[in-house]
């Protein structure tokens, strides 16, 4: 067993890559820590995201801070700044996207029940207070990642890479079940 190379790991990367149909965005209300939008920027690079729509406060991931954890990702996306709730959902409606909120409300369901395969642009909001009453009214859907310790929720940039990660998977899942 042996670590893949530059070729190898190409090779299993564009296998993943023609595998992936749908389009995935990701919708940030006033994220304001580089580091954390840093993170974010990375991760959806990696997982194939196509738009980022940032809202309010939310960093600037062109900024040093966020490139320090971006390392110039950001290029692949396509990034946009919205001034309001409305703009930014409105833009990712117009992109085709269904609104996925990642929230802990009473109405939430667990990320992994939420029907995820289709083009989906998943929101999160601030750090310590998540998303606004105006941003969660306006998704089209609602979900939560479960959690089984004693601490209350995970970092933004964390959760945003586990939903990204399981609306590909979903989109995996059932690409692999249609598979004769």
């Amino acid at each position: 067993m042996q670590q893949l190379g530059g070729t190898a790991l190409k090779r299993l990367n564009r296998t993943w890559r023609r595998r992936a149909t749908m389009q995935v965005g990701l919708m940030l209300q006033d994220v304001e820590s580089p580091f954390n939008v840093g993170a974010i920027v990375r991760s959806a690079a990696v997982l194939g995201v196509d738009h980022l729509y940032l809202i309010g406060r939310s960093a600037d991931p062109t900024t040093p801070k966020a490139q320090k954890l971006a390392m110039g990702t950001d290029r692949y996306l396509q990034v946009r700044g919205c001034a309001t709730v409305r703009e930014a959902v409105d833009a990712a409606h117009a992109d085709g996207y269904h609104v996925v909120g990642l929230e802990l409300t009473d109405t939430a369901k667990p990320l992994h029940e939420l029907d995820l395969c289709r083009d989906v642009c998943v929101a999160v909001g601030n750090e310590a207070r998540g998303m606004s009453a105006e941003m969660i009214a306006a998704c089209d859907a609602l979900g939560y990642i479960p959690q089984l310790g004693k601490v209350g929720s995970f970092n933004v940039a964390s959760a945003v890479s586990i939903a990204t990660y399981e609306v590909r998977r979903q989109e995996w899942a059932v690409a692999d079940n249609l598979s004769p």
